[in-house]
């Protein structure tokens, strides 16, 4: 090994360290360290920047594409509710819960499924009397799961398969890793199961925290026809929403109050929800409900285009002292007011005949770009718009989720490539609308793809500098190790940089080592490169190496220890598991 290799050595101690020791951004050291090993002459252009045109990180991309129509139709959502249901008991909602997240986590992206669950299971919880924490951390690690059955379930899979077909000309098929992915699946689905309710703790929920926030009150309608007509208020998941509560029903003239968990709804019933402004955003995920405001109806924007928004009215405001009806918000702004809080507390009365004035903070449907208009007008002493508002468009939910299935056949079946099947979903997810072209490119994660991108560059450098043959002689030289125990050795370490970096990036570092192995043993590298797989997702123990791990951290009110008891036990399992497994498929 030259100076070349030992400088690139010396690089990866440098990302390794920073990344652990520092709270710097991860897209910004490995970019860093891609930008060092050009500048020095230990790459050239082309093997700097490969990641970038590599088939596994443009597929990742455009599978954010996929993800975004499929949430934004509140696909998700819909199978969710539906397939969670009423389980009696705690070890009963586990199983209704894993098996649902994993199996959607090996179709698409884990992150997403995640993402859109957690509503659901924080709703799900409070229902059930069950405490959110010992729901939210097995939903993670179900998906992690779910997502090592299939190549498309994670974007791990993809990184290591891009390159096996870029330096050995070998690509995997869709459900290759199922041999060894769905037994994993069943047995840490089984131990979460078994586990999960003795040893997580109950800490509490975000309910506990709504008395110190503005308060809002929200009117919607049940829709008819609709999914929520003869369903009780406990069945429509309305009796326990984490951001609000449900006061009173109007129906035909009467009032309806206090509302019991058992009443039945009805077509047409105006239901008025109190709480937090996010109240209003759960809400718009239920399907089967309507905005009961009239002006919302009138909005001339379309349903991805709209947001929910917080105004706070200042002095220049030119309706103070008027009726929300004479001030004409809607034509003036574009923008519908849903509710209005004063002082922090809900205003009572019609909303069309209460006065406005300095200082209430209005709660608004408007478009996206009614931030940027509004920002730095006089009208308003505060603009802002709530995370994640847009509300779904159910309608398009069959139309999404038949492009999911189109995809997963036309890769399965072999008729076009994993990629190729990605980027035809991804039209037809804009040609259906179940996504818009401006949604659809907001939905990218650069940072993730700039992570996984420029890891490749050190992964490179490792392997044209002999780095990773030294480091592979180095480990083999210990002792003489059977292709079975170096199998392991690198499942190991695997596992070990996934807790403390990014997923991603440890298979690209442990790829170039796992191949120098393979080859000083003479063996087949393939199930090195499927052990790198499955240890780079195998993120059970922290909270840092697995995004969707800290997803579920504040929601769940979780602590680091919490990790540990769930997570130690499942890690060793699943790489038990795995380490066993691997070989039987891929022989050595």
């Amino acid at each position: 090994m030259g100076w070349d290799g030992v400088l690139t050595l010396a690089t990866l101690v440098a990302v390794l360290g920073t990344l652990i020791t520092t709270r710097i951004a991860t897209d910004l050291v490995l970019m860093t360290a891609l930008a060092f090993l050009l500048i020095s002459g230990i790459l050239g252009p082309a093997e700097a920047l490969a990641g970038f045109s590599n088939p596994g990180v443009i597929t990742i991309a455009t599978l954010y594409v996929v993800a975004a129509g499929l949430k934004e139709t509140g696909a998700i959502q819909w199978i969710a509710r539906s397939l969670l249901g009423h389980p009696k008991g705690p070890y009963l909602a586990q199983a209704r819960l894993v098996a649902p997240a994993g199996i959607l986590s090996a179709f698409m992206n884990n992150t997403a499924v995640v993402a859109m669950f957690i509503p659901a299971v924080q709703d799900w919880a409070q229902r059930l009397q069950i405490p959110a924490s010992k729901l939210l951390l097995p939903l993670s690690y179900a998906a992690i799961l779910g997502g090592t059955c299939t190549l498309i379930g994670t974007s791990t899979n993809l990184v290591v398969d891009g390159m096996l077909q870029t330096r050995m000309g070998i690509q995997l098929g869709l459900f290759e890793l199922a041999w060894v992915g769905i037994p994993l699946l069943l047995v840490g689905g089984t131990l979460l199961v078994v586990l999960a309710n003795r040893v997580l703790p109950d800490r509490g929920g975000v309910s506990e925290e709504l008395d110190a926030v503005r308060e809002y009150g929200v009117e919607v309608e049940v829709s008819n026809p609709g999914p929520l007509v003869g369903k009780t208020v406990a069945e429509a998941g309305l009796r326990a929403l984490n951001y609000g509560y449900l006061t009173e029903i109007e129906r035909d003239g009467h009032l309806i109050t206090p509302v019991e968990p058992d009443r039945d709804l009805q077509g047409g019933d105006r239901l008025y929800f109190v709480g937090a402004p996010e109240c209003a955003t759960e809400l718009r995920r239920i399907h089967g409900l309507q905005p009961a405001n009239a002006s919302v109806q009138k909005l001339e924007l379309a349903n991805h285009q709209r947001v929910l928004v917080e105004v706070v009215l200042g002095t220049e405001f030119a309706a103070v002292g008027q009726t929300v009806r004479e001030s004409r918000f809607r034509s003036r702004f574009n923008a519908a007011i849903l509710s209005i809080s004063r002082e922090g507390k809900r205003v009572e009365g019609k909303l069309g005949d209460v006065r406005l004035r300095m200082g209430d903070t209005l709660l608004l449907e408007t478009s996206h770009e009614f931030v940027e208009q509004y920002r730095f007008r006089r009208d308003f002493l505060l603009v802002s718009a709530l995370n994640d508002s847009t509300p779904p468009d159910f309608s398009r939910a069959p139309a999404a989720l038949g492009v999911l299935a189109g995809m997963v056949l036309l890769s399965a079946t072999g008729i076009l490539s994993i990629m190729e099947a990605a980027f035809l979903a991804s039209g037809a997810m804009i040609f259906f609308g179940c996504t818009s072209a401006s949604r659809a490119r907001r939905s990218l994660d650069l940072p993730v793809l700039v992570v996984i991108g420029s890891s490749f560059a050190l992964g490179n450098a490792m392997d044209e500098t002999g780095a990773a043959q030294w480091l592979a002689g180095g480990l083999l030289g210990y002792s003489e190790l059977t292709p079975w125990m170096a199998l392991a050795l690198i499942y190991v370490l695997t596992a070990m940089f996934t807790e403390v970096i990014t997923n991603n990036a440890a298979a690209v570092l442990m790829f170039p080592i796992a191949l120098a192995i393979s080859e000083q043993l003479g063996v087949n590298f393939l199930p090195f490169a499927v052990a790198v797989m499955f240890a780079a997702s195998a993120s059970f123990i922290t909270p840092l190496g697995y995004q969707t791990n800290l997803m579920v951290y504040g929601p769940g009110r979780y602590r680091f220890t919490d990790y540990m008891r769930m997570g130690i036990p499942l890690s060793l399992t699943v790489g038990a598991t795995a380490i066993t497994l691997i070989p039987m498929v891929w022989s050595f």
